[in-house]
């Protein structure tokens, strides 16, 4: 029972989504060849994803309780709020130490450098909407939505660590050319994730007229029309880039493994999960690809 409860908690709340965001930031800068950030980095990168993704539970008012995610909020909801005040502690004191010891260099970076740094936090607040308002927010955009959680969470993962290596080193410039397109994979890789997100939620969405890809064509053609063929088409893509550019057969084959999970995931969906299976299992492709990509470059 007690390793239940710790499994509950490290899932519902969202502990699993930090370490998911700590290992693809990993994995982003091994591939994009820079060192990788201190250990204080990583430390606010977990505690403002995990604040992040829970703040919306604490903020929810309805009466009801809708599913198990939902009921393990309420149950525990004063250990949530001291664990999201210690979250928010972190955060903001990396960020004032951030701004006390690298302030001048965030003085001299450049357009593109702020452009960068500020999309995905203004991104971040439009998708539930100012102020968390239900009316005006970026998630009633349904088929757009997987898409934006894949540009927030690519930004944070690809863009952000490589923007902190230039501005603790004063360097200029931001992504390069591989940057760009690691960003770009990384965005549809999680974004056929936030699709299958969507499978979970297809009765609330339908309720709510929320025109998520499920809701408009349906359990059958999303599966095979849209996350199969894109799944397919990532790995062909990868598979072209990583030939043209001679990687070793051990590196196609751990970059290839992420892709193969997700396929057996896509078929796995054609029956109806818990919200446990999706937490652990679809979210687990995350840390799947993480693994894989950084021992790919680590050792071949």
């Amino acid at each position: 029972m007690q390793i239940r409860s710790i499994v509950h908690g490290f899932f519902y709340g969202n502990y699993f989504y930090g370490l998911c965001a700590v290992a693809l930031s990993i994995e982003a800068t091994l591939q994009q060849e820079y060192p990788l950030a201190d250990w204080a980095y990583y430390l606010a990168v977990f505690a403002l994803t995990t604040w992040f993704y829970t703040l919306p539970y604490l903020l929810d008012k309805t009466a009801t309780v809708p599913d198990l995610r939902a009921s393990w909020y309420l149950k525990h909801k004063s250990f949530v709020q001291f664990s999201q005040a210690v979250l928010l502690l972190i955060c903001c004191g990396y960020a004032l130490y951030f701004v006390l010891t690298y302030g001048r260099a965030m003085l001299q970076m450049s357009a593109l450098q702020w452009a960068l740094s500020l999309s995905i936090p203004f991104l971040g607040i439009c998708y539930y909407g100012i102020s968390f308002n239900e009316q005006y927010n970026l998630r009633k955009i349904g088929v757009l939505k997987p898409f934006i959680i894949g540009f927030c969470w690519a930004g944070i993962c690809t863009m952000y660590p490589i923007l902190w290596h230039k501005i603790t080193h004063a360097e200029p410039g931001a992504l390069d050319g591989v940057g760009y397109r690691l960003f770009i994979k990384n965005l549809m890789f999680i974004a056929l994730i936030g699709i299958m997100f969507d499978i979970k939620d297809y009765a609330s969405d339908a309720r709510q007229r929320l025109n998520t890809f499920v809701v408009r064509r349906g359990l059958r053609n999303t599966l095979f029309s849209i996350l199969l063929p894109l799944s397919i088409i990532g790995l062909a893509t990868f598979w072209m880039y990583s030939f043209s550019h001679n990687f070793s057969m051990m590196k196609i084959g751990l970059n290839t493994l992420p892709f193969i999970a997700m396929l057996f995931a896509v078929q796995a969906l054609k029956k109806r999960r818990s919200i446990l299976y999706y937490l652990i299992v679809i979210d687990g492709l995350l840390l799947v690809k993480a693994v894989c990509g950084s021992l790919a470059m680590l050792y071949f």
